[in-house]
C-alpha cells in the first residue's frame, strides 16, 4: 500500500532527476545568444529548468502538508485493486514495446489494437479485427506514403515488400 505522500515525492524526485538532466545536456549546446539568436540548447535547458523547479516545489508543497497533518497526504494511492488496473494498462504497452523490437511497428499495432479492443474494451472480434488492420493501414499511409517516414519494419512487412 502506498500513500499519495510518497507517491508525490517519488514522482517529484524522478521529474526532478529528469530536468536536471536536460539543463546538464543543455549546457553542451550553449543557452545563450548569439548573433543568429537563442543557441540550440536555450530551449531545453529553460524547459528543464521549469521542469526542476516545479518538481522542487511539488516537494515542498508535500512536505509542508505532511507536517502540517493533512489527511490528503495520507490518503491511499496504490493498493492492490488499483495496482491490477495499473498494470492491466502498462502491460500491453510493454508487449507492444517488445513486438515492435522483434516483429515491426504495423505487426505490433495490429497486436496492441486487437488486444485492447477486444479483452479491455469487450469489443467484437469482426470490429476489433477491421479497426486494428484499418489503424495500420491508415499509419502506413499516412506515414510512409504522405510523409515518407519509414516506421520499423519487421518480417512481415519484409514478406509484404513494405
Amino acid at each position: 500500500m502506498i500513500t499519495r505522500f510518497w507517491a508525490e515525492t517519488a514522482t517529484a524526485f524522478v521529474t526532478l532527476a529528469f530536468g536536471l538532466i536536460v539543463v546538464w545536456g543543455a549546457l553542451d549546446f550553449g543557452i545563450g545568444w548569439d548573433t543568429s539568436g537563442p543557441q540550440p540548447g536555450a530551449f531545453p535547458f529553460y524547459t528543464g529548468a521549469l521542469v526542476a523547479l516545479a518538481s522542487v516545489g511539488t516537494l515542498v508543497v508535500t512536505f509542508v502538508q505532511r507536517l502540517r497533518g493533512g489527511s490528503i497526504v495520507g490518503e491511499i494511492f496504490l493498493d492492490r485493486e488499483r495496482a491490477g488496473r495499473v498494470v492491466s494498462f502498462f502491460a500491453p504497452l510493454v508487449g507492444f514495446v517488445l513486438i515492435t523490437a522483434f516483429a515491426g511497428m504495423y505487426v505490433a499495432t495490429i497486436a496492441y489494437l486487437l488486444y485492447a479492443m477486444r479483452f479491455q474494451g469487450g469489443y467484437g472480434w469482426l470490429v476489433s479485427i477491421a479497426s486494428a488492420l484499418g489503424a495500420a493501414i491508415v499509419f502506413y499511409i499516412v506515414f510512409e506514403r504522405f510523409f515518407q517516414i519509414g516506421l520499423l519494419k519487421g518480417p512481415v512487412e519484409r514478406m509484404l515488400g513494405l
